[in-house]
This record gives C-alpha cells, structure tokens and sequence, in this order.
C-alpha cells in the first residue's frame, strides 16, 4: 500500500505577530497543573444568586430562545437606561444609545473597531487590560501609551498609582481619534476622582478625541467611595462610550454579557460593526438579566459584599512581609513583593509569580505583564473574588513566606 500523499498547510502573515497566549490563561493553566489556589484570573469561585438562575430558566421555558433585536431586548436596555440615569444622572435614550454586547471585551473591540481607522492614534494608560492593544492593531491604529505615576516610599516600593496628566495632555493631539479612560482601574484598584474627570474633560475640550470609559468594576469601590462614571460628566457623556460587564456585577463571568452606552451618532457607528461581530446576545440571559436588574439591592449592596472580602484579604496579607498597595475598587489586590526576606523576591514579577504557583500553591499575576514592554515594579495582582475558605487556605500558604 502506498503511503499517503501529504499536504502542505499555507501560511499566511499575522495580524497579531506579536501576540501570544493570555497572562490569564498561562497562569490559570499553570495553577491547575500543579493544584494550586488560582488568585490570578479575575473570575469568583462562589455561585451567583439561585433567583438569576431562575429568571433565565423561566425565560429557556417560555420559549424565549430565537433571535432577539440586534441592539438586544427592549426590557433590558430600559433597565440599564434607568439604573444610569439614577446613579449617574445621565440620560440614554434605550432606543438609539444602549446596546448589548456578548461581554465587555467585545464591547471594546467593537468600540475601536467602529471609529478607528487605519493610521489613528489611541492613547492608553498603562498597565493596561491587555485586550486594549490588539484591539487597536486590528483596526489599524497607533498605540500610544503612557505610564501610570509609580508613587514609591523611600526604600523604593510602590506605595499607590496616578494619573500623569502632563504626560497624557503631550500625547493627545490632532490624529488622536480615542483615549481609553478605565476607572475602576485593572489592574491597580485605582479609583479615578471627579478632578480626574474635570482634567479628562480638560484634556479633550479643543480636540475631535473619543473616550472609551471601561468601567466593568463600576460596583466595586470601597469605603464609601463613588464610582465617577463619564456618564456623569455631561461633557465627556457627549464624547464617550461607556462599557460595563453583567458578568462582573452579577458573579457569572462565562455569560459573556455587557453592554455600552454612548451618544446616538457613536452608537449607530458602534452599531453598524456589532451587527457582524456578533450580530447579537443570548437572548434568555436578556431575558433573564431584564427581570433581574429590576430590583437595585444586589448592585447597590456589591460594595460591602467585596469590601469584607478585601479586608479579610488585606488583614491576612499584613500578617507577610507582602506591602499592601491601596485597593480603593475593583476585586483586586496589588502587593509588592521586593522586601520578602528570600531570593525568590529578587525574581522578575514573571517568574516569582511561576514560582509562588508551583512551590507555594498560590497563583499570582505579574502586573508587569500589563505593559507592552514588561516594566519591573516588584508588583504581583491577587484576586479577591473568592469564597472565605478559599481566601484563608491561600493565606496560610502565604504566611509561610
């Protein structure tokens, strides 16, 4: 018998030849390889309310399970259009400027797909959610980035983040065509201020530039603190597409459900790439998450929910020689990791973090994997997001440091 003839598979050049497999999944497989407790991809470990669960099942039943609107169903985009207005006091009109995406990312990616052009430049702030830059390669755009302001005690630790707003005013020009503005920040925990909007909109007065305003951590700021949304600065709101994430809010990551919210003529841009990016969403989830969103408490009660995760995280770690960063949002916790008294804290955050995952069973992120150029700060993410004894476990492993 002959052997078989063989064909050869034709190459082609990559859009993205830079681009390898996520931080977030390298270590979520890494911790899974070696039974570690994963404290690095954003995701809980607890089960979301019974009652949501509920909702969609009734929907599956009542035969809700075709196609919906493109733009998603009415009864949802009228109860996103309500909680904006009450938290933010902004109006989006449901019709023409509310749509349902399959998750934040793809909020994001439709967002720079829909107003960048090949040549435009987006300024990004970096670390960054590492979604943004690919995003703008594939439409053809320019990435500009700047750094975060580093603030550092005197021996040389990160203590907190800002905002480098002479940096960013340098590189907002006439080819900006957007800026993408994420407040609470991933992966600090940072908490932009009303003042950070009132330079934001200082910025941006005199020029054509859009606003991507990411903000998927909306319910998670901490000790009485605001969420400033752009949806409330009118004069940003009249700019900006504003995304947040069910899957975030509601503790069901693998729904892959947001939304964004913008001016009409930016929707209809933002509308015309949704209908062949994904034309449209699960539509029981809709269903679901429209009955669900009508009653505020789960939301409006989010913040004390993970701030007493937080401070139980945060109480342990100071009992390690880990220096705690502020957490003021989001379900993460940054720490410096440079004064452990051992030679793995003389590692890069890469590799401390393959090492805390493989000999002490505990999975980190590197937050220098949120730079396009890995910058060293001695900085690794935990995330909080998790049941009690999962949170204590990983603890214990800790303390042994």
């Amino acid at each position: 018998m002959s052997s078989p003839e063989t064909f050869a598979t034709p190459t082609f050049p990559s859009r993205l030849p830079h681009v390898g497999t996520t931080v977030f999944t390298v270590m979520s497989a890494l911790a899974n390889k070696h039974q570690a407790i994963n404290l690095g991809q954003g995701f809980p470990d607890f089960a979301c309310d019974r009652n949501l669960i509920t909702q969609v099942n009734e929907a599956m039943l009542a035969d809700h399970n075709q196609y919906p609107p493109m733009i998603g169903i009415a009864n949802l985009r009228n109860g996103i259009a309500e909680k904006m207005k009450h938290l933010y006091g902004h109006h989006y009109d449901p019709e023409s400027e509310i749509t349902i995406t399959a998750g934040g990312t793809q909020g994001i990616l439709t967002t720079i797909l829909s107003c960048v052009s090949p040549g435009d430049e987006v300024v990004i702030i970096e670390p960054a959610y590492d979604s943004y830059r690919p995003s703008i390669e594939l439409a053809g755009g320019k990435v500009i980035a700047v750094s975060l302001n580093a603030v550092r005690n005197e021996e040389g630790q990160v203590t907190s983040y800002n905002i480098p707003w002479d940096a960013l005013a340098k590189a907002v020009h006439a080819k900006t065509r957007l800026l993408i503005f994420n407040t609470p920040h991933n992966p600090t925990g940072m908490v932009w201020q009303k003042s950070d909007l009132d330079r934001l909109a200082q910025l941006v007065r005199n020029t054509s530039t859009l606003i991507l305003s990411d903000e998927v951590y909306e319910h998670m700021v901490y000790d009485g603190a605001t969420h400033h949304s752009v949806a409330s600065h009118p004069e940003l709101a009249a700019r900006s597409f504003v995304i947040s994430s069910f899957g975030k809010t509601y503790h069901v990551t693998g729904w892959k459900i947001g939304y964004v919210a913008a001016p009409a003529s930016l929707t209809a841009e933002f509308r015309k790439v949704h209908q062949f990016n994904v034309f449209t969403v699960n539509t029981p989830v809709q269903y679901g998450l429209a009955s669900y969103l009508s009653d505020a408490s789960h939301y409006l009660n989010l913040p004390a929910f993970y701030q007493a995760k937080r401070d139980f995280f945060r109480n342990g770690l100071s009992k390690t020689q880990f220096k705690l960063l502020p957490t003021p949002g989001t379900y993460f916790q940054c720490v410096d990791y440079t004064a452990l008294g051992i030679p793995e804290a003389k590692l890069n955050e890469a590799d401390f973090c393959k090492w805390l995952t493989t000999e002490i069973g505990v999975a980190a992120i590197p937050v220098s994997a949120f730079y396009e150029q890995a910058t060293e700060s001695g900085v690794i993410r935990f995330c909080f997001a998790k049941q009690e004894q999962t949170l204590s476990t990983a603890l214990q492993r800790l303390q042994s440091l």
